[in-house]
């Protein structure tokens, strides 16, 4: 048998591949493909075009290192150190959640409904993929961004210093850091898990921040909190905004109605499930 470090990239391709699937990856020869490119430090299509390219042996045991973690489920988004979010690029660690793309229907109706030259809070703001989505895509808004942990604040930061676009950053437990202020539009992916909707989930959203992804035995906790504490938050005219769970559209609605809030309505993903809920103050 060769030396490890003879090992070419075709073969560690069809290696990590079977290794993955074997290991339950829903995508194993996507996950070996991104690992291999990642590890040598070249794109996907450069696999095939140098596909006798020999790996060193620091590669390897690299590669090696990242193969076992996503062996035992770990997100690709955090072995990579990154996500792509609409035109973003942005950075993901164990401590934030990772964008996910039905989450993109929560910045298209809040840039849709933003009025010019107004203003945005994104409640919960995690890696900060919501508040600098809408920076970018309307420059004309002052953008402000909540986080309740100080290390997802962190990336949050480093990700709008990378993007050179500007954004309030605060670090508030609820709405406490604006407390007397108002927006245009109040934005929100906040937990909307129960704890049984976690056990039954995919192993890889167990390596995700439990806060960001559980609101409590309901799912629904932080739903209602929104609901209690945002509209003080918004000017006249202005919209509350939030991605809800699967199943959770007709309760949201209620809680949105509850709070006095009128136009309520859901919108929903590429997959056809109702992820956003939104409603106006009068």
């Amino acid at each position: 048998m060769r030396a490890a470090s003879t090992l070419t990239v075709a073969e560690l391709l069809g290696r990590t591949t079977r290794y993955l699937r074997e290991r339950g990856s829903p995508t194993p020869r996507l996950d070996a493909e991104l690992l291999v490119a990642h590890v040598i430090g070249a794109d996907r299509i450069a696999l095939y075009t140098d596909h006798e390219r020999p790996l060193a042996a620091a590669e390897i045991d690299a590669l090696r290192a990242l193969v076992r973690r996503r062996g035992a489920r770990e997100p690709m988004a955090y072995l990579l150190g990154r996500r792509a979010f609409r035109d973003l690029e942005l950075t993901v660690t164990p401590d934030v959640l990772i964008p996910r793309p039905e989450t993109e229907v929560l910045v298209e109706w809040a840039v849709e409904v933003a009025p010019r030259g107004g203003s945005l809070l994104d409640w919960g703001t995690g890696s900060g993929a919501v508040a600098l989505a809408v920076a970018r895509e309307r420059p004309d808004l002052r953008v402000a961004a909540l986080e309740r942990s100080p290390a997802a604040l962190e990336v949050a930061r480093a990700n709008g210093a990378a993007a050179g676009l500007a954004v309030e950053w605060l670090l508030s437990e609820g709405f406490r850091a604006v407390a007397g202020r108002r927006f245009s539009v109040v934005a929100a992916n906040p937990p909307y898990l129960s704890e049984a909707d976690l056990e039954a989930a995919p192993p890889e959203l167990r390596f995700e921040p439990r806060e960001a992804l559980v609101a409590g035995p309901e799912g629904s906790e932080a739903l209602a909190a929104l609901a209690a504490g945002a509209p003080d938050h918004l000017e006249p005219g202005g919209w509350l905004l939030s991605e809800i769970g699967q199943g959770q559209a007709a309760a949201a609605a209620r809680l949105w109605r509850g709070a006095g809030l009128v136009e309520v309505s859901c919108r929903e993903d590429l997959a056809g499930i109702a992820r956003v809920v939104g409603g106006r103050r009068p």
